[in-house]
C-alpha cells in the first residue's frame, strides 16, 4: 500500500533536517494518512479511503464526499476515488434525465 492520499495525491517527500551547527541529515516527511468511512449522498453508502488529515477537513469545507469528487481533477485522484468519481457522475445524469 503506497503512502499516497487518494483524495489529492498528497505523497512522501524527502528533505533534509538542518541541524544549529548546519549539518544535514536526509529524512522523509510522512503525509498524515487516515482510514476513513465518508458517505456518498449520491451513491447512499459509504466508502472506505485511505486519506491524509488536511484532505478530510477539505472534503468537508466542500460540502461532502461528492462535491469533492466531482470539482477534483482526474490526474490527482487514485484509481478507486476515479471510479468513484464516475459513478457519482453517471448516477447524477440518470437523476437529471
Amino acid at each position: 500500500m503506497s503512502r499516497r492520499c487518494e483524495l489529492t495525491g498528497k505523497a512522501v517527500q524527502t528533505g533534509n533536517l538542518v541541524s544549529h551547527s548546519n549539518r544535514k541529515t536526509r529524512t522523509r516527511f510522512l503525509p498524515n494518512l487516515v482510514n476513513v468511512s465518508l458517505i456518498s449522498d449520491s451513491l447512499q453508502r459509504s466508502v472506505r479511503l485511505r486519506i491524509a488529515a488536511a484532505a478530510l477537513r477539505s472534503v468537508e469545507h466542500r460540502g461532502g464526499l461528492d462535491a469533492f469528487l466531482l470539482k477534483a481533477r482526474d490526474a490527482e485522484l487514485s484509481m478507486n476515488a476515479l471510479k468513484l468519481k464516475r459513478e457519482i457522475v453517471k448516477k447524477l445524469e440518470v437523476a437529471t434525465a
